[in-house]
């Protein structure tokens, strides 16, 4: 089978695993390291598409479960596909579903055949099969889609992570096997590495992925409870063992300081919630920290949110105004905090970008502390 995406590295870092690539997609070029907004329900939230555009977002995530349960795959579908419905032209990351088996743990039954649950709208009984999680995704015609796999929290005992580790490959392969009958011709599918924090788990579901064989590899099961030393330590361990030559994506992580500290180890796709529900919850991110708007101190702050930030909000808009708005209520609060934190986030990715290029990225990993 011949892959829409291609994915080429441009620059590699001498001093860490960081690397700077291109992701070549049906629905456009991604640059790497990359940053991918959350769109869960086919919107990121507060934010219009051509917002994220002039932003800098190369690609956004949705979710495959939460677009099956409402408005149904059907309806996308009837409606051209998921960026026309979405009104995006650019690339789409579809997320399985495989986060929510984890996440909705009350409302699920998960078996070697795949996992029964209950829709969190209505109640409705439901069943998603690896197959099923490859049909929602061709349907939704997301540029990457992902396999179907189980999330397991943190702690876990060794015997409970193996045995999700194994299911998790199993499935991968079942996704692996009905992807390729499906013949794709604008799709590619990531395979998710699962193990929890036991070393050896994630080495044995590293070499399962490889044999099965994927166009990118994706990290899953850390940002789930785990100290911060260990989710590192993990990701140092899984990287380099992928293949050199395809994208790897570090799911549901971090912060900033986490982004830089995970490229060094040599990640080159991200997605988290962070910067848009803090936004909603009045919590800013800026150079020298963050800062929570709803502060008194706030009150009469004639500066921007960051001095440094080119960003539209930064550029017009005073503190003392953004906490009137938040403390308001206002709609405006959530779109110009969105604004302000995905700028300060994809940012943070063309600054890491550009550091590598010019082969000071150490100066970077040293200016901001990253581990």
């Amino acid at each position: 089978m011949t892959s829409p995406l291609r994915f080429e590295i441009l620059k590699r870092d001498a001093g860490s695993g960081a690397r700077v690539g291109r992701l070549y997609t049906a629905h456009g070029i991604v640059e790497t390291p990359a940053f991918m907004p959350v769109g869960t329900l086919g919107t990121v939230k507060a934010m219009t598409p051509w917002e994220l555009t002039s932003l800098g977002a190369g690609m956004i995530l949705a979710n495959a479960y939460h677009l099956f349960i409402r408005p149904g795959v059907e309806v996308v579908g009837r409606l051209g596909g998921l960026h026309q419905f979405m009104g995006w032209s650019g690339p789409i990351l579809t997320d399985s579903g495989g986060y929510q088996v984890y996440s909705l743990s009350r409302l699920r039954k998960v078996d070697e055949d795949g996992v029964e649950f209950r829709s969190h709208l209505d109640g409705r009984r439901l069943f998603l099969s690896p197959e099923g999680a490859i049909d929602i995704q061709h349907d939704l015609a997301s540029d990457v889609a992902m396999v179907l796999d189980d999330c397991i929290g943190n702690p876990s005992s060794f015997d409970a992570a193996r045995a999700s580790m194994i299911r998790s490959m199993n499935w991968a392969q079942r996704c692996r096997n009905r992807f390729l009958a499906l013949h794709p011709s604008r799709q590619a599918l990531f395979g998710i590495v699962q193990g929890a924090v036991y070393p050896e788990l994630r080495m044995e579901s590293v070499q399962r992925l490889k044999e099965i064989g994927f166009e990118g590899y994706a990290i899953g099961g850390l940002g789930v409870g785990e100290p911060v030393t260990q989710m590192y330590e993990t990701v140092s361990q899984v990287a380099p063992e992928l293949p050199s030559s395809k994208p790897r994506y570090l799911m549901g992580v971090g912060t900033p300081a986490d982004l830089i500290a995970c490229v060094a180890r040599g990640v080159d796709m991200f997605d988290c919630v962070m910067p848009t529900r803090h936004a909603r919850n009045g919590w800013l991110f800026t150079a020298e920290g963050h800062i929570v708007i709803r502060h008194s101190r706030y009150k009469e702050d004639p500066g921007p949110i960051d001095a440094n930030c080119s960003c539209p909000v930064c550029a017009r808009f005073s503190r003392a105004y953004l906490r009137h708005l938040f403390i308001s209520r206002e709609i405006l609060s959530g779109i110009l905090n969105t604004i302000h934190n995905l700028s300060f986030y994809l940012d943070t990715m063309r600054k890491i970008r550009h550091f590598i290029e010019s082969e000071r990225f150490s100066e970077l990993l040293t200016a901001e502390g990253a581990q």
